[in-house]
């Protein structure tokens, strides 16, 4: 059902040399999609979007840029867009606070502002993280209707780019006003925990386990009472794909914000 609305669809995928990004680009491509990728930079050696020799349009431009990035866009009136370009690191975001701020919300405000003179897009589908929530250490799920917060800067960041979601679909997309004033549906994803084959990101558990057990050397678990509902790659990736499908129906159901993780299993 996905393949008959993502085929020959323009599509495009900020952060596509990410882990997630990558493989989300792989899986467009399979599902007969002409991709565009947007990122400013390749951040990991080995890179995933390397390995995988993918043959799609690249351009490397910072999501800050609103000038180059606008132009971008305009030059592929895309669909749909993906947007999973951001600064995703926790530990960084202590280090460089300012970059993490300005990427992952003024770099998500420029491509919804965009996205207003863009006669063709249908929608986006905004990528955040279970981050996004105030953490208030309860023992149970967080709902979509959980306040935003977060203590770091990385966490406080997708927050606020929640409340830039937000605002721009009360202001400009909002579904009272679909098929009048505009066309256009904003869904957002929150997912967190993701694990599988090409993450090669500083500072992931699973990864770095894998790593030093490689080089036969010991793994610091930061924080080793914690719980981790780890889900694989491909299992958020398909809920971004099926809003992306409900984006692209016309489906206003799905302007909302959506969370994606595994079930809860007992042991």
């Amino acid at each position: 059902m996905i393949r008959k609305y993502i085929s020959r669809k323009k599509v495009v995928v900020t952060g596509h040399t990410g882990f997630k990004g990558s493989w989300l680009v792989f899986w467009l491509q399979k599902l007969g999609a002409i991709v565009y990728g947007i990122s400013d930079k390749i951040y990991t050696n080995p890179s995933h979007i390397e390995l995988l020799q993918l043959n799609i349009d690249e351009s490397f431009i910072d999501i800050i840029n609103y000038k180059e990035l606008s132009n971008k866009l305009q030059e592929i009136q895309p669909d749909i867009i993906f947007h999973l370009a951001a600064q995703a690191l926790v530990r960084y975001s202590y280090q460089e606070p300012i970059e993490t701020f300005t990427t992952n919300i003024i770099g998500t405000a420029n491509i919804f502002d965009i996205c207003r003179s863009l006669a063709s897009i249908k929608g986006i589908v905004n990528v955040t993280s279970d981050k996004c929530y105030e953490n208030f250490e309860n023992d149970w799920a967080y709902n979509e209707s959980d306040r935003m917060g977060g203590y770091d800067p990385y966490s406080a960041s997708k927050g606020a780019a929640e409340l830039i979601v937000s605002s721009y679909r009360r202001s400009f997309f909002n579904i009272d006003s679909f098929g009048n004033s505009h066309h256009f549906i904003l869904a957002s994803g929150r997912a967190g925990n993701v694990i599988g084959g090409g993450d090669w990101s500083k500072d992931r558990l699973i990864p770095d386990l894998i790593k030093n057990s490689i080089a036969n050397k010991t793994t610091e678990i930061r924080n080793p009472s914690a719980t981790r509902p780890w889900q694989h790659v491909l299992e958020p990736l398909s809920g971004y794909l099926l809003l992306g499908q409900k984006v692209l129906e016309g489906d206003i159901s799905v302007s909302d914000g959506w969370n994606f993780g595994p079930k809860k299993v007992k042991f």
